[in-house]
């Protein structure tokens, strides 16, 4: 048996796969990736200012905006990202702050995406705020019960679904 197809059976019975008639569907699917950050969005690379340590990556999201990310340089290069490359982004809900547009108000954060509450849901110590934004996409936050009654947040309500640059996951489907 040659070394490459010896290799590659030792590498499908390390995965369960080697007398599955169904081999190639079951190995793609083990590599496919399922994740529990509520906001998933796709986009395309836009700009990349390279640094010595972080690189900060313009990702243009259906709809006209855009988010900011700052990730490793070494990442940037292992994803092979560059600009028009197709990528996501994930944030946790709980990384997602709601505020209420207010042009005097001035924050660090990169990411201030306008949209308009869709659904409210309250549970017993938090609530979930889904943002929807324009061109489809919907930005979903996880904020306490007391920031959802002092801001008086309702479907309906305009609001700025704010998100340090630091708290996106960027990430390619490429192999």
């Amino acid at each position: 048996m040659p070394f490459v197809e010896g290799s590659h059976r030792s590498v499908e019975g390390g995965l369960g796969v080697a007398d599955n008639p169904f081999s190639d569907i079951e190995l793609a699917r083990h590599f496919m990736m399922k994740t529990s950050a509520r906001n998933q969005l796709t986009g395309t690379v836009a700009a990349i200012d390279n640094g010595a340590v972080n690189d900060v990556i313009q990702l243009d999201i259906q709809g006209g905006q855009r988010l900011t990310a700052t990730v490793t340089h070494e990442s940037t290069k292992t994803l092979g990202l560059t600009v028009g490359k197709s990528a996501f982004a994930l944030i946790k809900a709980s990384s997602v702050i709601i505020g209420v547009p207010d042009d005097s108000t001035r924050l660090s954060a990169r990411n201030q995406l306008k949209g308009t509450v869709s659904n409210v849901k309250r549970g017993a110590v938090n609530a979930e705020v889904s943002v929807q934004l324009d061109g489809g996409n919907v930005i979903v936050s996880i904020i306490t019960n007391g920031s959802l009654d002092a801001l008086q947040l309702h479907e309906g309500m305009t609001v700025v679904a704010i998100i340090k640059a630091s708290s996106i996951i960027v990430g390619t489907s490429d192999p």
